[in-house]
């Protein structure tokens, strides 16, 4: 599967095959987002990973996803990235958090397609508690956490969503 096969495939799955995903691949995964470029190459992103049903009952008993279905993903990625590494003085008006959620998001499409590519699917969830996720996970106050990736091997397979024509993103 090229690129453009995988822009083309890929799907917000929500509903995930009781099939555990291994290490090999899941590393597979992170080395794609790994690989993303960044601003001022910092690299800020971070990812807890989520594959212990321990811990998965810890994040259940805390409420920490407002849709039920994260919690049986076999995989769950939370994404997070650290504003701080950024220079404070930077080439525009944005600040380092902009920069940190812009890069976290270029690493986690990189992710999702390799996902893709590997047979699996997952969905951008950001209905979080992030204060709950934090507390649970352990996950330092400098991180921002954006997003997380439940990720699995579909069990469904849900119509592609329509997209606008080029004609209308393009002025």
């Amino acid at each position: 599967m090229n690129v453009n096969e995988a822009i083309n495939k890929r799907k917000s799955i929500r509903k995930y095959q009781d099939r555990e995903i291994s290490a090999e691949t899941a590393s597979e995964l992170l080395n794609a987002a790994r690989k993303a470029p960044s601003a001022k190459n910092v690299q800020s992103h971070r990812y807890f990973v989520v594959k212990n049903k321990d811990i998965k009952e810890k994040l259940v008993n805390n409420k920490v996803f407002k849709q039920d279905y994260v919690y049986n993903a076999p995989l769950i990625i939370v994404c997070c990235a650290d504003p701080s590494q950024y220079p404070k003085s930077v080439d525009v008006d944005e600040t380092p958090e902009h920069y940190a959620y812009i890069d976290l998001s270029v690493a986690a499409s990189f992710l999702i397609l390799r996902a893709t590519e590997l047979g699996l699917g997952g969905v951008f969830v950001a209905w979080i508690y992030r204060d709950k996720l934090r507390k649970a996970l352990n996950i330092p106050e400098n991180y921002i956490i954006p997003f997380v990736l439940p990720i699995g091997y579909p069990a469904e397979d849900p119509p592609s969503k329509p997209r606008k024509s080029l004609n209308e993103i393009c002025e």
